[in-house]
């Protein structure tokens, strides 16, 4: 699914055999790099570049990045991702709600509680996490 195209190349979410993280694949006939985001941030970070003797310059990777991080192209690829895969990936992480932010497991942070489920409401652009123990879920307004 088309996300958005940034200086002649498309950044899109596949819809075959997805897997977590959250990302877009982008590319040319020489590489493809993946960048992922979140449910839960703003966040937009390069996880890898393949082959690495033939990725672009670091100026054009970090163009991506910027350009995948304006608002109306995130909440695409979040929109595209949500139909393609139905997860957030966040199922078995822990909530620090204190700090407002999702920890990994092996963090063991005093307080934070496990997420049992998480979907991603595209109306109300929120991502909704059930924690462990908790009665009502908590709303992340994105």
């Amino acid at each position: 699914m088309k996300v958005c195209t940034h200086r002649g190349l498309l950044m899109a979410v596949l819809t075959r055999n997805e897997h977590c993280p959250p990302h877009v694949h982008v590319g040319s006939s020489d590489w493809e790099a993946r960048l992922e985001f979140s449910f839960w941030h703003d966040g937009v970070r390069l996880m890898d570049v393949v082959p690495v003797h033939r990725q672009p310059t670091v100026a054009v990777l970090e163009g991506l990045r910027q350009a995948l991080r304006t608002p109306a192209h995130l909440r695409r690829a979040r929109v595209c991702w949500w139909q393609a895969v139905q997860s957030v990936c966040l199922v078995n992480q822990l909530w620090d709600q204190e700090a407002g932010e999702v920890a990994a497991p092996q963090d063991k942070r005093p307080g934070a509680r496990l997420i049992e489920a998480a979907a991603f409401d595209a109306q109300r652009y929120r991502t909704m996490l059930q924690l462990k123990g908790a009665r009502s879920p908590v709303e992340i307004a994105l």
